[in-house]
């Protein structure tokens, strides 16, 4: 008989049921160290106090109005993102995979204002993940994602990432934009070679066509700027983000230049929960944190801390682990066993981490953590990685 709730997830047999700050605690009395935060969400650890205020008083105030209406929190965050990034406008909505779906049609919709609505082809990368609508998985690569789910919707074409030649091949007449994730989230952990995003750039440039990124996982000073095309120097024309926004709460924002929204125009798109009071109070007290002086250059210090970590249990246990990869905290360890079992090993060692693609296990921490807790998670990763070991060796002699 099918569960009450749909079983699209193979979920532990316990529930989360209290966090506070770094710390989860399940519904059997067990206390985790979350180094997953819901997969990127919880950029400021559960229950953080300014968030908590915020939604409170929010809540106490105004939850819900129609986009019909001018809605003061929007024009807020909105003013916030423009003055710390290179956008002119930002709509917001409520996932990132609605955000890429946007950002999509942007593109696309850009062509056409322009007189040129044969280009709408999108050029994306082999191993990107961009959300589970059918048009977020037409523009990924993932045949497991999209099995069952055929035909997908056309007017995609992937080439190898981080191979500037096979992108510049790819590209025709039809073409309206390249989309690419800074670094692959869910394909594992994968950042590209330093002159890669440059490279995307100046070919968007001399054929005129536009820059999108996917900034989902990668956005709200995960990779300890506040988008990581930041470290690249580069710019793109639009932008999707959600994960990490609102700390927590459920929202996703596409940005972009003034030249790439031009055509966007009342009645070209929209959404009934997009930008509610609720989550711009949200999104308005994590970015009050994050943009706060000395906040980032702390992230981007405790990711190099958490690296040299990790770089040193990968090497002291090599029949389990292979590599370090990504970048800031978004960090992924490539294993050399099935990655649900240093997963589970985790678990067991009071350590919540999460699975990608390409065999990986990924450390995506609250950006509040302190060296305290890099230390707890790498003393749990070397001991999980040790009882591996021990394992293995045991069916080895039988």
């Amino acid at each position: 008989m099918i569960s009450a709730v749909m079983p699209t997830y193979a979920r532990t047999a316990f529930a989360l049921v209290k966090g506070e700050g770094m710390y989860v605690w399940a519904d059997d009395g067990r206390r985790f160290l979350d180094m997953g935060s819901g997969i990127a969400v919880n950029s400021l650890g559960h229950c953080h106090p300014k968030l908590v205020a915020a939604l409170t008083e929010q809540a106490n105030t105004l939850w819900h109005v129609s986009n019909l209406y001018r809605i003061a929190g929007q024009e807020r965050v909105a003013d916030m993102l423009v003055a710390n990034s290179f956008a002119d406008t930002v709509f917001f909505n409520n996932s990132g995979a609605e955000a890429v779906e946007a950002a999509i049609k942007m593109a696309r919709r850009y062509h056409h204002g322009a007189g040129h609505p044969e280009r709408y082809r999108i050029i994306s990368c082999d191993g990107s993940f961009h959300g589970r609508s059918l048009t977020d998985l037409a523009a990924g690569s993932n045949e497991k994602h999209r099995e069952g789910f055929g035909p997908m919707p056309e007017g995609f074409d992937h080439v190898p990432f981080d191979n500037l030649n096979a992108m510049r091949a790819a590209i025709t007449d039809q073409t309206a934009a390249i989309l690419v994730e800074p670094v692959q989230g869910e394909g594992g952990i994968k950042a590209p070679s330093p002159g890669f995003l440059k490279g995307v750039r100046e070919m968007c440039d001399e054929f005129g066509i536009l820059m999108v990124l996917d900034e989902v996982q990668t956005g709200n000073g995960r990779t300890g700027k506040l988008f990581a095309h930041e470290w690249a120097g580069v710019t793109p024309d639009i932008l999707a983000t959600a994960k990490g926004l609102g700390g927590g709460f459920p929202v996703g924002a596409v940005l972009a230049t003034e030249a790439a929204a031009k055509a966007m125009t009342p009645g070209s798109h929209g959404s009934t929960f997009g930008g509610t009071p609720l989550a711009m109070a949200a999104v308005g007290a994590m970015l009050d944190v994050v943009l706060a002086p000395g906040f980032l250059p702390r992230v981007d210090k405790m990711a190099r801390l958490l690296w040299d970590r990790l770089g040193a249990v990968v090497a002291k246990h090599p029949t389990v682990l292979t590599d370090v990869r990504g970048q800031g905290l978004m960090v992924g360890m490539r294993c050399a066993v099935e990655n649900s079992v240093l997963v589970g090993k985790m678990i067991d060692n009071g350590v919540l981490t999460v699975p990608a693609g390409d065999n990986v296990v990924r450390m995506l921490p609250p950006m509040i953590l302190e060296e305290s807790h890099i230390d707890e998670a790498v003393q749990a990763l070397d001991k999980s990685c040790a009882d591996i070991a021990a394992d293995m060796a045991k069916e080895k002699t039988g």
